[in-house]
């Protein structure tokens, strides 16, 4: 056992992210939040609703952490987990990645999150995926299948941002650039700005304001976004990274949020050697906690299933679209919630990006089944 997993402070993190996620899994779970969903409904029926709790999710995640930095109760600086404010701008994975997420998760009848969610009810067909998942992330972070299929051509399309005197690619950074305003400012306005601007659109909706279903599904996403940044860059999380730096072991703890593809790989590496609890990180207890929750709400509410493939194509359809979240969410440096909440709260320009990929992605490929089902 490492003496970082000894570690008070440690166990502390690893303890409230876990609450915090099992708060999420359960209340997701009753309240059916999913961004596949709210792309299909929105898509087939006109229905914005969860697409609307999507948004609030974001909002409520954007001014948390407003009033995080504005109060300098936490720093999200640029060396977050992922690092969402990098001034290294590579447009094309975001765009490219987020496509290829959409393509998959709608193949795979959820995105990352909507997987650990029905393995909590129950269904088998989600751990398939998982593994999927899980496997992708494995060769990425071990082998040279990162630097083969990514690096290649993205290499050549990134944008360094220093080189136009900005820090960062956050929206606040270029409004700073633009106005001559200090960034400080520059990051309270732009937050309260965009923050209200969803807001005002989520509840633009009767439809939205008269479903609290809808109402809470997007408040506790977004509130466990905020506490997850919170936990990690707050008090406990500076004192965290700082003793995990003294001990030489940096990459256990770092400033982040809620994000479920490279998780979902970290808990598949940690099953194959569950006695290493070195391999115990955030990203790991936050997928336990996940389908806790779920699993929780799914026994309570009696709604819990068994759930398996019904055909040799729905089998093959739910892998393919587990590997190409996998490679897709990589790519694109997080999944629907972590780039399109978590991310999305820093004001990264990178995560709005990845977001409209995963959105057209989802969208086109839905279409796509649409024709073939018609002939």
């Amino acid at each position: 056992m490492s003496s970082l997993f000894e570690s008070g402070v440690h166990g502390q993190v690893l303890m409230w992210m876990f609450a915090v996620a099992v708060v999420l899994g359960a209340l997701t779970s009753k309240t059916n939040f999913c961004t596949m969903g709210a792309v299909s409904d929105w898509l087939n029926m006109g229905d914005t609703g969860r697409m609307r709790a999507w948004l609030f999710a974001s909002a409520i995640a954007i001014l948390g952490v407003t009033v995080l930095e504005a109060a300098s109760v936490a720093t999200l600086r640029a060396n977050t987990m992922p690092p969402y404010r990098t001034e290294n701008f590579a447009w094309l994975r975001y765009i490219a990645g987020g496509l290829i997420f959409g393509i998959g998760m709608t193949l795979g009848s959820g995105c990352g999150t909507k997987t650990l969610l029905r393995i909590g009810g129950g269904n088998l067909k989600s751990i398939v995926v998982a593994a999927a998942i899980a496997t992708v992330v494995y060769f990425m972070f071990t082998t040279r299948l990162f630097e083969i299929t990514v690096t290649s051509w993205v290499g050549p399309t990134v944008i360094s941002l220093a080189e136009y005197g900005l820090s960062g690619q956050g929206i606040d950074d270029i409004l700073a650039k633009v106005t001559g305003m200090n960034t400080t400012t520059a990051r309270l306005l732009a937050g309260a700005a965009i923050g209200a601007a969803l807001l005002g659109y989520a509840f633009k909706s009767g439809d939205f304001r008269g479903n609290r279903d809808h109402i809470l599904g997007g408040t506790v996403v977004g509130l466990a976004v905020v506490a997850g940044w919170y936990v990690t860059a707050g008090p406990l999380g500076v004192e965290w990274v700082e003793e995990a730096m003294m001990d030489g072991e940096p990459n256990r703890a770092a400033i982040q949020s809620f994000t479920f593809i490279s998780p979902i790989g970290e808990t598949g590496r940690y099953l194959l050697d569950p006695t290493n609890l070195g391999l115990i990180r955030v990203g790991v207890v936050t997928v336990f906690g996940v389908v806790f929750g779920s699993l929780l709400y799914a026994l309570l509410s009696r709604s819990f299933r068994f759930e398996w493939f019904n055909s040799p194509r729905d089998f093959f359809q739910h892998l393919i679209g587990g590997l190409l979240m996998g490679y897709g969410g990589f790519v694109a440096m997080g999944c629907t919630v972590g780039q399109g909440v978590s991310g999305v709260s820093t004001l990264a320009l990178g995560s709005f990006l990845a977001l409209s990929g995963m959105i057209a992605g989802s969208a086109l490929t839905m279409k796509i089944q649409f024709v073939l089902m018609d002939r």
